[in-house]
């Protein structure tokens, strides 16, 4: 074999060479696009879950704040409730005090029907 014709089989299996290892590059780069979009779809994905962290976290404190007006207005009332026992206990005096007087004027009463 001459020269020429080795240099021919050399250059032909450079050649070869060369296309085999572009085939696999498209391969790896085929692949690396296909785990690239991937990434992609899970980025979306952990996008909509902080999407929905924040929705449930800004409906917490709706219900957070809902829960501070229940309780003042609980307080509210228990201060309102506190107040009506103080007068029903004051009533509850008043009304044992003229009981009390009415049973005394009614005895007086029999007493001077009886004399």
């Amino acid at each position: 074999m001459d020269q020429e014709t080795m240099l021919k089989e050399i250059l032909n299996a450079l050649n070869l060479h060369s296309r085999k290892m572009d085939e696999k590059f498209e391969q790896v780069d085929a692949r690396f696009e296909q785990v690239d979009a991937r990434f992609e779809q899970v980025d979306a994905r952990f996008k909509q879950v902080d999407a929905r962290f924040e929705q449930m976290e800004a409906r917490f404190n709706q219900v957070d704040t809902r829960f501070d007006r229940i309780e003042e207005r609980l307080d509210r009332v228990e201060k309102k409730m506190g107040g009506f026992r103080a007068e029903m206990s004051e009533m509850q005096e008043t009304v044992d005090f003229i009981s009390a007087k009415t049973v005394q004027h009614e005895k007086k009463l029999r007493e001077y029907n009886r004399q």
